[in-house]
């Protein structure tokens, strides 16, 4: 299903939980050069909770997802040895639903960091995750990686919406990430990235995990910048950041997220990364967006013009298009 994360992950799910059952799970997609979460499917006890879970996630290291290798699979007991209350996020969340192990993995390859997946378990009747479970869990991995990077890649072959000139979404969150204010085009935006039932407000979660990674940055817990670049649909792709405001009297220091149009320079970056391009094939991309022809492109990279036509054809393989004009419109929108 290219193009559509979100049903990627809800099949991929109802597959891996026939063979490891789970009581909750976190899925998250990320940007895949930052590492920050951008979309989440989420299957948890209390959305309202959700802020506190995101912010502990952050700013917990047990078994974060930056730390983790691509073919791991780790789990809480095995980190702490048993002793849960090491971990951050259990000893003020997760303890209170009554979660006993959590089996931690991240969709990582040559190409960035492209998501991470919790799985809980908390019923009384469900063991601690085995041996077994973790290799099973580990033996698909890769797998799962291509087919996200698959479904991502078909956003950038559908034609790229005109985007709004009325400015940037902008939200104020304190260091709790309680939303305090946002503008109308947020609420907009939220809508858009995460579908909400009408009469209820959207669920600011990308705005929560920037905001989460910006005091993971200040508590030196990991040194990621706090943005983050997601699909929006139609083609578009958003840029999301969190940034400290200079303090004030009644609020203290807030956090302002702003939800953006991505500007074409990361778009193309996370397109040559999403069709899975060499670090070569990414400059010569560039030149190609930037207006050079094969001559121009050969005399800036000091190669001859057989050599870009080689260069061309791989590229083309991997993204899937036959001319430059597509490959073009694709990377830049």
């Amino acid at each position: 299903m290219p193009g559509d994360d979100r049903a990627v992950r809800a099949a991929v799910l109802a597959e891996i939980r026939q063979v490891v059952p789970c009581d909750a799970y976190v899925w998250v997609l990320t940007d895949p050069t930052t590492t920050v979460g951008a979309s989440p499917l989420a299957e948890v006890p209390s959305l309202q909770d959700l802020p506190t879970l995101i912010r502990l996630k952050y700013l917990t290291p047990t078994n974060r997802w930056t730390t983790l290798a691509g073919d791991e699979v780790a789990t809480l007991v095995g980190a702490t040895g048993g002793h849960l209350d090491q971990s951050l996020v259990w000893r003020e969340l997760l303890r209170s639903y009554g979660v006993h192990d959590v089996a931690s993995m991240v969709l990582r390859d040559t190409q960035g960091c492209w998501g991470f997946l919790d799985l809980w378990r908390s019923a009384p009747t469900s063991r601690a995750f085995s041996r077994s479970d973790r290799a099973f869990l580990a033996s698909v991995l890769p797998e799962l990686t291509q087919s996200l990077r698959a479904s991502l890649a078909g956003t950038f072959a559908v034609p790229a919406e005109k985007a709004p000139s009325d400015g940037p979404a902008v939200l104020l969150l304190n260091d709790t990430l309680k939303l305090a204010t946002q503008t109308a085009q947020a609420d907009t935006q939220l809508r858009a990235l995460l579908p909400t039932l009408p009469g209820q407000s959207p669920v600011p979660a990308v705005a929560l995990n920037v905001a989460a990674q910006l005091l993971a940055l200040e508590s030196g817990i990991d040194t990621h910048a706090p943005t983050a670049r997601l699909h929006r649909g139609g083609g578009r792709w958003l840029q999301v950041r969190a940034a400290r405001l200079d303090p004030e009297p009644e609020t203290g220091a807030m956090i302002a997220v702003t939800i953006e149009h991505a500007p074409p320079a990361q778009r193309l970056e996370v397109y040559c990364r999403v069709i899975g391009l060499t670090a070569r094939e990414r400059e010569l991309v560039g030149h190609l967006v930037g207006g050079a022809d094969t001559r121009g492109v050969a005399a800036v990279l000091g190669i001859g013009e057989y050599t870009v036509n080689d260069h061309l054809r791989s590229i083309f393989a991997k993204a899937g298009v036959n001319s430059r004009r597509q490959l073009i419109t694709n990377a830049h929108g």
